[in-house]
């Protein structure tokens, strides 16, 4: 009941309505997009090419991209550029000294961090762009039915499509922008989302075609909401589960008060880099994808990308590893214990039993180092497991995994984000109304 007054508040909040109803605008702007079809596509052959062959390359992302690439559409590259980009830009700031200058500058670093990440996400989707426009001119339907219009040259098509997806692309970013600056919510994140939980009410009634013809029994349908239920909560668990540090502040001594001494903790996540391994782990693979793409009819290529294919062993050990290494990498980037220890030092805390300064340094990167490896082993396990399970039972639909993962850490952020909200206007509300009027308003 209390969850459901506070729901209600939201709206009862102009400012907050007003964000809320701004973001789901822009995301029904998006969800639109996706069903805008590139120039030139065949679209009668494309829904009889991807109803047959329901298990391509492109499962993953097209789930990414909520269908919008099983369409063709001028969203069908999605956000994924953007991200891949990203992880580029701040994988060198570990190596070149300009990039690593330029983090530290502050905002004004950020910005030009930022503008060079566009720039990169622009090339990359022109070249992503254009190879699939090049494997949507080499494939056909089980009749012979090309899924390009008859007339258009290979080059031609490619060349308008990386132009039309790349565009497709950057009107996304700044979609997802505008939902940062004036929506609610982390606009990158939420587009994802949207993405995801748009193919959640076509895999209900595949589902539910399966049971009413036969073909999945009563019993089973109930054995798979459970592990759906069991996998959702043990997600939700270990998202909230923190390591805490016991912090201590020094006690002072005025007049005749003994003032300070009080004691607190830092919090460490369990779960400390949330779905961003999980997000660049994906981006990642897909790689060889897209270079199975670039090179249709050579058999090496494509059998290089059916091997990153879900639930390929070749897939799930990669992943694992770009999981491990990315929740290391991602967790030294967002925390840096020697900044941690100094500003300890010089707001007078200290955690009980260690030295300040430099001990306090290495205390915290050990504890770091411990956390961050079951963390990482969780993400690997809750992001490759389901995808065998979703073969085992045959399903139409991940059960769980990076799709589940994603989905309910943006949605969990989102809620922290309307609560931060909803404690601001409370708190401007009490300002309001208790404030003390002067000796003129009197």
């Amino acid at each position: 009941m209390q969850a459901l007054l506070g729901f209600l508040n939201v709206f009862r909040i102009k400012e907050l309505r007003d964000r809320i109803l701004f973001t789901l605008g822009l995301l029904a702007v998006y969800r639109i997009g996706s069903f805008i079809p590139l120039p030139g596509v065949n679209n009668q052959a494309l829904t009889e090419f991807f109803s047959k062959d329901s298990n391509n390359l492109f499962g993953l992302y097209n789930t990414f991209v909520g269908g919008a690439l099983q369409r063709a559409s001028v969203f069908s590259l999605g956000i994924m550029p953007y991200i891949s980009a990203s992880i580029i830009i701040q994988i060198m700031g570990t190596v070149i000294p300009s990039i690593q200058a330029l983090q530290k500058q502050g905002q004004e670093g950020r910005n030009k961090l930022n503008q060079w990440t566009r720039y990169l996400t622009i090339l990359l989707s022109f070249f992503q762009g254009f190879g699939v426009g090049n494997w949507l001119f080499s494939q056909a339907t089980s009749t012979g039915e090309t899924l390009v219009v008859v007339g258009m040259s290979r080059f031609g098509f490619s060349l308008l499509a990386a132009l039309t997806l790349t565009a497709g692309t950057m009107f996304i970013l700044w979609l997802g922008e505008q939902i940062t600056a004036r929506g609610i919510g982390n606009g990158t994140s939420l587009v994802i989302f949207i993405g995801i939980m748009a193919q959640m009410p076509r895999a209900i009634f595949s589902e539910i075609e399966l049971v009413l013809s036969g073909e999945r029994s009563v019993p089973m349908l109930a054995v798979v909401l459970l592990i759906v239920l069991a996998i959702t909560a043990f997600i939700i668990f270990i998202d909230q589960g923190t390591r805490r540090i016991p912090l201590q502040s020094p006690k002072r001594v005025v007049g005749r008060k003994v003032m300070g001494g009080q004691s607190s903790f830092l919090p460490f996540k369990v779960n400390t880099a949330g779905v961003m391994p999980v997000i660049f782990g994906s981006a990642i693979l897909f790689v060889p994808m897209q270079i199975a793409t670039w090179m249709p009819n050579w058999s090496a290529a494509q059998t290089f990308g059916a091997a990153f294919l879900p639930g390929h062993w070749v897939y799930s050990l990669t992943f694992t590893l770009l999981i491990v290494f990315f929740a290391y990498f991602y967790t030294a980037i967002i925390y840096n214990p020697k900044e941690i220890a100094d500003n300890l030092k010089k707001s007078g805390g200290f955690i009980p039993g260690v030295r300040p300064g430099r001990r306090t340094a290495e205390y915290i990167d050990q504890i770091l180092t411990r956390v961050v490896l079951p963390g990482a082993i969780f993400l690997a396990v809750i992001s490759v497991v389901p995808l065998h399970l979703k073969q085992a039972f045959n399903l139409s639909f991940y059960i769980g995994g990076t799709s589940v993962l994603i989905a309910i850490g943006v949605a969990l952020d989102t809620l922290r984000q309307f609560q931060t909200h909803l404690q601001n206007q409370h708190y401007d509300g009490f300002l309001r109304r208790g404030k003390i009027r002067g000796r003129r308003g009197y």
